[in-house]
Parts: C-alpha cells; sequence; structure tokens
C-alpha cells in the first residue's frame, strides 16, 4: 500500500516555492532584508517595513548579504 497522508511523503517543496505561494494565495510576503535580487532602496524598504512592523533586529545580527 502506497498510501501517505497529505503532508507526509513525496516531494518537498523549497522555501522558494513556500514564500510564492503564500504570496499568491494568501497575500503574504516573506522576504529576506539580504536577498541579493533587491537594489538596495528596496533592501531598504524591507528593513523599514520589518523594524516598523516588528520593532528593530537584534544589533549583534550579521547580514548575510
Amino acid at each position: 500500500m502506497n498510501y501517505f497522508p497529505k503532508g507526509y511523503g513525496g516531494q518537498r517543496r523549497s522555501p522558494e516555492e513556500v514564500k510564492r505561494d503564500g504570496w499568491r494565495e494568501q497575500g503574504v510576503l516573506a522576504v529576506s532584508v539580504d536577498d541579493h535580487r533587491l537594489t538596495w532602496p528596496e533592501r531598504e524598504l524591507v528593513e523599514q517595513l520589518g523594524t516598523k512592523l516588528y520593532g528593530p533586529r537584534p544589533a549583534g545580527e550579521v547580514r548575510h548579504g
């Protein structure tokens, strides 16, 4: 018997697929402030939005860009 309950078995979605589907299906945007696809002004906007919504990041936080 090769039955797997939903969410078990098969192929796992990549993080990019999860983010894309979240945006398309629920209007939820998950973006890294260090995403290389963004320009400097776009990264700054993401940083400002994150700070406004969730507060500042820890001072010791290391950027991965």
